[in-house]
């Protein structure tokens, strides 16, 4: 199948780029000739790379007149770190790009196309994030990204077109950013270093990567999936405080973590957790728990760190 995978260069969609290749299908994937491509570096010959603005329309239209992918994984997007804080670059990419890319695909047809949305659609709550709350997000990312879902929800059912937008709340694994939680912890590890912390307290769902690809290819394998929305978690609430425990004690670390020695960045909710009953309803759960996945990503991660 002749796929296109938007954000290649990003964590989640170099993975996923990485799995399409290796279940053999021809991947295109849009970057621009500034993107970072060490994640994607060594797939240099098994990728068709098209120097792609997606906020450029009428490139969008030409690069899609062209490629004609028969499936779409939409993953580019722009905000979710710290310093990424420009409003209308923000509402610009995460908005206007999806609204590019989209109405290019339905001028030559697709069998799917997956948009990738952010619990952070969902705001602050009290309890599960099921996919029928009502949408609260806190800054322009999240407000972004919900404006997106909407947007792809509107299309497919006004057009009965298969576009549905998965979810994602906490991910984590191989080709993570390393300026992410849970590599920054075990690169500092791994160096004797004490990793300088806000607060053990903050909580989150975290997925690991492996069991979000089998949901994106679950995804691309269910017929009629029109305009739905999808939570990809694990169902399970942890504190960063246990992942850190859980993390030093399967490295055998004895550093504690300069827990406060850094501000929080942003309010920190006591609840952020995934309902997975759609996704359940799907077929599809996360297999690896979170003891496995870390124990994986720490074996990773010491390769990476030694080369």
């Amino acid at each position: 199948m002749k796929v296109l995978v938007t954000g290649a260069t990003g964590f989640v969609g170099a993975c996923l780029a990485r799995h399409m290749v290796a279940e053999g299908h021809e991947v295109h994937v849009f970057t621009r000739e500034k993107s970072n491509r060490w994640r994607i570096q060594d797939l240099s010959d098994q990728l068709r790379d098209h120097f792609v603005d997606l906020t450029d329309a009428d490139c969008v239209q030409t690069a899609i007149s062209h490629i004609r992918p028969e499936g779409i994984f939409h993953l580019a997007t722009y905000g979710g770190f710290a310093d990424q804080q420009d409003t209308t670059a923000i509402i610009t990419a995460n908005f206007l790009g999806t609204v590019n890319l989209v109405r290019a695909c339905e001028r030559v047809g697709f069998d799917f196309f997956i948009n990738t949305g952010s619990s952070s659609e969902y705001g602050i709550k009290q309890e599960p994030m099921r996919e029928t709350d009502v949408a609260e997000p806190m800054g322009d990312y999240g407000v972004s990204k919900l404006a997106a879902t909407a947007f792809c929800y509107s299309e497919a059912v006004q057009k009965e077109l298969p576009i549905v937008t998965i979810r994602l709340f906490s991910p984590y694994g191989y080709w993570d950013d390393p300026k992410r939680f849970i590599p920054y912890v075990i690169q500092s590890f791994l160096k004797n270093e004490v990793p300088r912390l806000s607060t053990p307290h903050s909580v989150r769902d975290y997925i690991f990567i492996e069991d979000i690809l089998q949901l994106y290819q679950k995804m691309a394998e269910t017929p009629k999936l029109i305009g739905g929305i999808f939570n990809a978690g694990s169902g399970l609430q942890t504190s960063i405080g246990e992942v850190v425990e859980i993390i030093r004690e399967i490295m055998g670390s004895e550093i504690v973590p300069a827990w406060g020695s850094i501000g929080a960045k942003r309010m920190e909710p006591s609840v952020w957790v995934a309902d997975t009953d759609k996704t359940r309803q799907l077929g599809w759960q996360a297999r690896v728990d979170l003891r496995e996945g870390l124990r994986r990503t720490i074996e990773w991660q010491k390769v990476t760190v030694q080369k």
